[in-house]
C-alpha cells in the first residue's frame, strides 16, 4: 500500500517537474490576460482600418461589407434552395421555413462531388457542372416549375457591391478555376444556368460560410450578431452600424461585416507573439506571409505545429530520449484530430500512446504526459486568441449600442469548436474574462453554411415583399406635381366660394372678414394688455409699446391652466376662469386701477361682425364649453368682468392667432400681408381687396381676412387623396368629418397618421415582430415632437429605437428604418399640401393686384414649421415650386397670439381715434 503511494507520489512530482519544464519552454505560446487584452486594442484598431475609406487599402483585415442587412426576425417563411460552394463537396439543400413552432426549419439535401480536374480547369466548367448539379436536384425534388429563390454559400473572399453579387477577390483552398477572380460569380452561374435553359433560377444572395452561421443561429436566437468559424480555417463576422461602414453608402440601419481575422498580423503587428514554430510552418505553406492569425489559430495548421514542436524537443533530448524517426520528421502526421483525442480526459493517454507508437518513437508514459501537455498549450493557445479577438468585436458593438451591460448571442461553427473535448469551455471562460460587462450566449450552428444561405435567402426574400408592401402602403402619401397643383386649384376654387355672397353659407374655407384694415405702420404707442386663448394654456401678457426713432416692445406675460373640466364644463365657468386668472395677473403687475385696452386672441373659428365683436362659429382643439357657439365671446368676456366686479377693461379687438402672426411680421417688415400657422393646428390669413369681400359692406382699401382653411375638403374636395389611415385618424377624433385638410397637414395629427400606419404594418407583421403592444393601441400617444425628434439627420438609429422604446416598443433596427420613413413620408406630404394652400394665397394676392411677379412675405409661427427638422424646408419649396411668379420670402413670428393681439389693439385705437376726428 505504502509502496503504491510513493509511486503515485513521485508519478505526481515527475509530471509537475516535466510540466514545468514543458511550460518554460514554450513559455512565448502562454499569454497573460494583460497580452490578451493588449491583442485585443490591436485588433480592435485594426478592425477601424479596415472599416474607414482612408485606410481600407493598407488594413489587413479587409471588413467586406455583405450587404446582409438583418437578422432573421422569426417570421419568414417559403421555400428555397441553397448551393453550399466552399470545399471538395458540393452541396444542395431546399430549405422550407415555415411557423410551424416543433419543426420550423425543415431540409433535404444532396451532395455532390467536385472532382479535382473541374477543381482545377476553367471556370466556364466550374459553373457548368454546379447548373448541371443544381438541374439534377430540382429534377428530383419536382421543382422545375416553381421558380425558387436561390441562396449561394461561396466560402472565399468575395467583395460586394450588392447582395446579388460577388467579384471573388482570390482562390483558397486548393481551388484554382481559372478566369474567375476578378469576375461576379453570380453572372457566372446564371449564364450557366441559361445555357442549360431547362429551369429558372433566382439567385438572391451570395454568402459567405461565416455569415451563413450567424444567420442559422439568428434564426433561432434574434440576439444573435455574431458569427464565427473555428475550423480548418477560421474567421468572425459580426453586425455593424452602417455610419461606422465608410465604403457603402448611406448610413441607415446595420450591415453584417465579413472581418476575413484570417489575415490579422500579415503586416507585423504580431511579430511579438509569433514563435519559431509559427515562422517555420508559414515558410512551408503555400501562401507564405499570408494568414498568419489563421495558422497561429486554425485547425488546419494546429497538428503540425505540435509535431515540429515534438522533434525540436526530441533533438534537444527532451523527449523520446532523443529518438527521431522519418515519421515524426513527415509533414502533416500529426492532424488535428489527433490533438483532440490526445487531449480527452479520460482516453487521452492511451491514445496518445498509439499515436505516438504509430510514428515509431517508443514513448514513455512521461512522454505520453509531456506530449498531452504541448498539444494542450497548442490548442489553448488558438482559443486564447480568437478570444482575445472576438473579445474585440464585442466592446466594438457594446459602444456602438451605447449600453452599460451587452447582452449578445455568437453562433459558431467549425470542426475545432466542435471535436475538440476542452476547446469551447475554454474559449467561453476566457471571453467572458476578457469582456466581463457582457453577457454572451454561445450558440453552436446546425449545418450553418448551407442553411444560412438559405436563411440569408429568406430574410432577403422577407425584405424585399416587405419593402415593396410598406412602399405600396406610403405610395398613397406621396403626392405628383400634378397632384399638388390640383390641390391649389381646388384650394383657390373654395377661397371664391367663401369670398362670394351667395355661396358663402355652404362654403368650407370660411374666409372670415377679421376687420383688421391695415398692417402697422410704426406710430403705434402705449400700453396694451393682451390675453390668448388657444389651446390647454391661457397666457395673460402686458405689452408696452414705444414709437419713434427706436421702437419697442417690451412684454411681461403669465401663463395659466385650463383644467380640462373647465375646458368641457360650461360657458360662464370659463369665462369666470379667464376673469379670475386676468385678476391674478394684473395684482402681480399692480395694475389693477388702469382701465387697459385689450386684445383678445381667440384662436378658434369666429364670425366676426366687427372689430371687437365675434361670434363663436365652432368649438375646436378639445374645448367643448356650453353656451358658447353662436355667442359673441366679447360679451361673454365683458359679462365675466363685470360678475368680478375687481376692475374695468377696454376690449378692443378680437384676435385671431394667424393675423396676430401676421401683424407681427408686418412690425418688422412693411411687405409681410400673409399669416401662417403651421403648428398644433393649421390656418392662414392675408390681405383681401375689399371688393372681393361681398360679405361685408365697402369696396376701398384691403381687409385682412382669416381663412380657417383647417375646414378645407371637409366638402369631400380632397378625397381622392385622402388615405384610410386618414379616415381612421378622423372617426376616431373629436370632430369626425370636420377640418379634414388640418388633420393631413397639422402637428395634432401627424403622429396620430403615424400611429394608424405602425398599427397597420405590426399587423402585416412587417414591424415589432407582429406585436402590438398596449402602447400603440394607446390614441395620441405618438406625438407629434418624437417625430420631429425621429426625422431629425442628427440622430442615430439607435436615438430612434431609444424613442421607441420610451413608447414601449421593443424594436430592432430594421424597425426603426421604417418607422423613420413613415414619419417622413407622412410629414412631407403634410409640408407639401399645406404648400399648395399656401401657393393658392400668394397667386390670388398677385392676380388680384394685376402683377406679373409678386414679391411678398408671409409672416409663419406654429411647432411643427419651427421645430420639425424638415418641414418648413419642403414646404417652401412647394411653394416656389406651385407658384413660380411669386417670390415668397418667409418670416418667423416672435408670438404672434400676444404681441400681435396687442398690436392689433393699437392698429385698433389708431384707427378709432381717426375715425372720431372724421365723424
Amino acid at each position: 500500500m505504502i509502496a503504491a503511494q510513493l509511486l503515485a507520489y513521485y508519478f505526481t512530482e515527475l509530471k509537475d517537474d516535466q510540466l514545468k519544464k514543458i511550460d518554460k519552454y514554450l513559455y512565448s505560446m502562454r499569454f497573460s490576460d494583460e497580452t490578451l487584452k493588449d491583442i485585443m486594442g490591436r485588433f480592435r484598431r485594426e478592425m477601424e482600418n479596415g472599416l474607414g475609406r482612408d485606410t481600407n487599402a493598407t488594413a489587413t483585415v479587409k471588413m467586406l461589407p455583405t450587404f446582409v442587412r438583418s437578422i432573421p426576425d422569426g417570421s419568414e417563411k417559403g421555400d428555397f434552395i441553397a448551393l453550399d460552394l466552399g470545399g471538395s463537396n458540393f452541396r444542395i439543400l431546399r430549405v422550407k421555413v415555415t411557423q410551424d413552432k416543433k419543426q420550423p426549419v425543415q431540409m433535404e439535401s444532396q451532395v455532390y462531388e467536385t472532382p479535382d480536374d473541374i477543381i482545377h480547369g476553367s471556370g466556364t466548367q466550374l459553373f457548368d457542372h454546379v447548373a448541371d448539379c443544381l438541374g439534377d436536384f430540382i429534377e428530383k425534388q419536382k421543382i422545375k416549375d416553381k421558380r425558387l429563390p436561390v441562396g449561394f454559400t461561396f466560402s472565399f473572399p468575395c467583395v460586394q457591391t450588392k447582395l446579388d453579387e460577388a467579384v471573388l477577390v482570390t482562390w483558397t483552398k486548393k481551388f484554382k478555376a481559372s478566369g474567375v477572380e476578378g469576375v461576379d460569380v453570380v453572372k457566372l452561374l446564371n449564364k450557366a444556368i441559361k445555357k442549360r435553359g431547362d429551369y429558372q433560377a433566382d439567385i438572391m444572395a451570395v454568402v459567405n460560410d461565416t455569415v451563413g452561421t450567424m444567420m442559422t443561429c439568428g434564426f433561432d436566437d434574434q440576439r444573435c450578431e455574431v458569427g464565427i468559424i473555428i475550423g480548418t480555417g477560421t474567421n468572425a463576422c459580426y453586425m455593424e452600424e452602417l455610419r461606422h461602414i465608410d465604403l457603402v453608402e448611406g448610413d441607415e440601419g446595420r450591415m453584417c461585416i465579413n472581418i476575413e481575422w484570417g489575415a490579422f498580423g500579415d503586416d507585423g503587428s504580431l511579430e511579438d507573439i509569433r514563435t519559431e514554430f509559427d515562422r517555420e510552418i508559414d515558410r512551408g505553406s503555400l501562401n507564405p506571409g499570408k494568414q498568419l492569425f489563421e495558422k497561429m489559430a486554425s485547425g488546419m495548421y494546429m497538428g503540425e505545429l505540435v509535431r515540429l514542436i515534438l522533434v525540436k524537443m526530441a533533438k534537444e533530448g527532451l523527449l523520446f530520449e532523443g529518438r527521431i524517426t522519418p515519421e515524426l520528421l513527415t509533414k502533416g502526421k500529426i492532424e488535428t484530430k489527433h490533438v483532440s483525442a490526445i487531449e480527452k480526459t479520460k482516453e487521452g493517454l492511451k491514445k496518445c500512446m498509439d499515436i505516438l507508437t504509430r510514428l515509431g518513437v517508443e514513448p514513455s508514459d512521461e512522454d505520453c504526459l509531456a506530449v498531452r501537455h504541448v498539444c494542450t498549450i497548442v490548442s489553448f493557445r488558438s482559443a486564447n486568441l480568437i478570444s482575445a479577438s472576438l473579445g474585440a468585436i464585442l466592446s466594438r458593438l457594446k459602444d456602438n449600442k451605447g449600453v452599460a451591460r451587452l447582452r449578445t448571442t455568437v453562433g459558431i461553427d467549425g470542426s475545432l469548436y466542435k471535436m475538440h473535448p476542452q476547446y469551447a469551455r475554454r474559449l467561453h471562460k476566457t471571453v467572458r474574462r476578457l469582456v466581463p460587462d457582457s453577457d454572451v450566449r454561445f450558440l453552436l450552428s446546425e449545418s450553418g453554411s448551407g442553411k444560412g444561405a438559405a436563411m440569408v435567402t429568406a430574410v432577403a426574400y422577407r425584405l424585399t415583399d416587405q419593402a415593396r408592401q410598406i412602399q405600396e402602403t406610403l405610395a398613397e402619401f406621396r403626392l405628383s406635381k400634378s397632384q399638388l397643383l390640383e390641390v391649389k386649384k381646388r384650394m383657390r376654387v373654395e377661397i371664391e366660394r367663401g369670398l362670394k355672397k351667395e355661396s358663402h353659407k355652404e362654403a368650407t374655407v370660411k374666409m372670415l372678414p377679421t376687420f383688421v384694415r391695415s398692417t402697422p405702420d410704426g406710430t403705434e404707442n402705449g400700453d396694451f394688455l393682451a390675453l390668448d386663448l388657444g389651446g390647454t394654456n391661457f397666457r395673460v401678457l402686458l405689452v408696452k409699446i414705444r414709437s419713434g426713432k427706436r421702437r419697442t416692445v417690451e412684454m411681461h406675460n403669465k401663463i395659466y391652466a385650463i383644467p380640462i373640466e373647465v375646458m368641457q364644463g360650461t360657458g360662464e365657468e370659463l369665462f369666470d376662469h379667464i376673469v379670475h386668472c386676468i385678476s391674478d395677473f394684473l395684482d402681480y403687475m399692480g395694475m389693477k386701477s388702469a382701465r387697459l385696452p385689450l386684445g383678445f386672441t381667440f384662436s378658434f373659428p369666429c364670425h366676426q361682425t366687427s372689430l371687437d365683436a365675434g361670434i363663436l362659429v365652432t368649438w375646436t382643439k378639445g374645448f367643448k364649453a356650453t353656451d358658447c357657439e353662436g355667442e359673441d365671446v366679447v360679451e361673454l368676456l365683458r359679462d365675466a368682468i363685470k360678475r368680478k366686479e375687481e376692475f374695468e377693461l377696454d376690449v378692443v379687438a378680437i384676435v385671431n392667432d394667424t393675423v396676430g402672426t401676421m401683424m407681427t411680421c408686418a412690425y418688422e417688415e412693411p411687405t409681410c400681408e400673409v399669416g401662417l400657422i403651421a403648428g398644433t393646428g393649421s390656418n392662414a390669413c392675408y390681405m383681401e381687396e375689399m371688393k372681393n369681400i361681398e360679405t361685408v359692406e365697402g369696396t376701398q382699401g384691403r381687409m385682412c381676412v382669416n381663412m380657417e382653411w383647417g375646414a378645407f375638403g371637409d366638402n369631400g374636395c380632397l378625397d381622392d387623396i385622402r388615405t384610410r389611415y386618414d379616415q381612421a385618424v378622423d372617426e376616431n377624433s373629436l370632430n369626425e368629418g370636420k377640418q379634414r385638410y388640418e388633420k393631413m397637414c397639422s402637428g395634432m395629427y401627424l403622429g396620430e397618421i403615424v400611429r394608424q400606419i405602425l398599427i397597420d404594418l405590426t399587423k402585416r407583421g412587417f414591424l415589432f415582430r407582429g406585436q402590438i403592444s398596449e402602447t400603440l393601441k394607446t390614441r395620441g400617444i405618438f406625438e407629434t415632437k418624437f417625430l420631429s425628434q425621429i426625422e431629425s439627420d442628427r440622430l442615430a438609429l439607435l436615438q430612434v429605437r431609444a424613442i421607441l422604446q420610451q413608447l414601449g416598443l421593443d424594436s430592432t433596427c430594421d424597425d426603426s428604418i421604417i418607422v423613420k420613413e413613415v414619419c417622413g413620408t407622412v410629414s412631407r406630404r403634410a409640408a407639401q399640401i399645406c404648400g399648395a394652400g399656401m401657393a393658392a394665397v400668394v397667386d390670388k394676392i398677385r392676380e388680384n393686384r394685376g402683377l406679373d411677379h409678386l414679391d411678398i412675405t408671409v409672416g409663419v409661427d406654429g411647432t411643427l414649421y419651427k421645430l420639425h427638422p424638415h418641414f418648413s424646408r419642403i414646404f417652401h419649396q412647394t411653394v416656389k415650386e406651385l407658384a413660380p411668379k411669386c417670390d415668397v420670402n418667409f418670416l418667423l413670428s416672435e408670438d404672434g397670439s400676444g404681441k400681435g393681439a396687442a398690436l392689433i389693439t393699437a392698429v385698433g385705437c389708431r384707427q378709432r381715434e381717426l375715425d372720431a376726428q372724421q365723424h
